[in-house]
């Protein structure tokens, strides 16, 4: 088992859920330290995908550790250097602009920005639908940011959702050994 010790932080997109979940149990394979962060939608929400209280009990099983659901309880990640790579997945479009616009009042943002100030990676994987439009700005952002790290995306429905996109979820352990090194797992774009 590898020894980085790996956030994993989960946004809305309930859609992509349980992609992610098959996803994240890879990682807690992989890796011996996988601690689980939520942003407020995924606490409250119950959806046509499941509860908020089943999601929450499956990802505190596939970890073993409590989640972390507010921005005082993520905040001592940068001081305490809790982390070596965060994962940011599924990262929705709000999210996308909040980390762009140096928005911290979720616990998945304030994560970032206090993983960040140890100049650590970050890595998004992206479900937006509205990445080709309004998101299509904050990806460009933090796209040239330092730290920043994304996994390959590309249009996940053109026909029905031609300004959608979305990682390849099936990427996320690739990236975040590719982040671990300080480079952007190629190619960037997919179809």
């Amino acid at each position: 088992m590898r020894k980085e010790r790996v956030g994993f932080a989960l946004c809305g997109s309930f859609c992509t859920h349980a992609q992610v979940l098959r996803e994240l149990e890879r990682l807690c394979g992989e890796y011996e330290t996988v601690l689980p962060i939520v942003s407020p939608v995924c606490t409250h929400t119950d959806t046509r995908f499941g509860t908020a209280e089943d999601f929450l009990a499956a990802v505190e099983r596939l970890t073993g550790h409590s989640v972390i659901q507010t921005v005082r309880d993520a905040e001592p990640i940068g001081p305490k250097g809790l982390l070596d790579v965060l994962v940011i997945a599924p990262c929705t479009g709000n999210t996308l602009g909040k980390l762009a616009g140096g928005i911290t009042d979720t616990a998945v943002t304030m994560a970032a920005k206090s993983h960040l100030r140890n100049q650590r990676p970050v890595v998004i994987a992206m479900a937006s639908n509205d990445g080709l439009s309004g998101a299509a700005k904050n990806i460009g952002e933090l796209l040239v940011r330092k730290g920043y790290y994304f996994v390959p995306f590309g249009q996940d429905d053109p026909d029905r959702k031609p300004c959608s996109l979305m990682a390849d979820f099936t990427l996320i352990g690739e990236t975040v050994r590719a982040a671990l090194e300080g480079r952007q797992l190629q190619p960037l774009l997919r179809t």
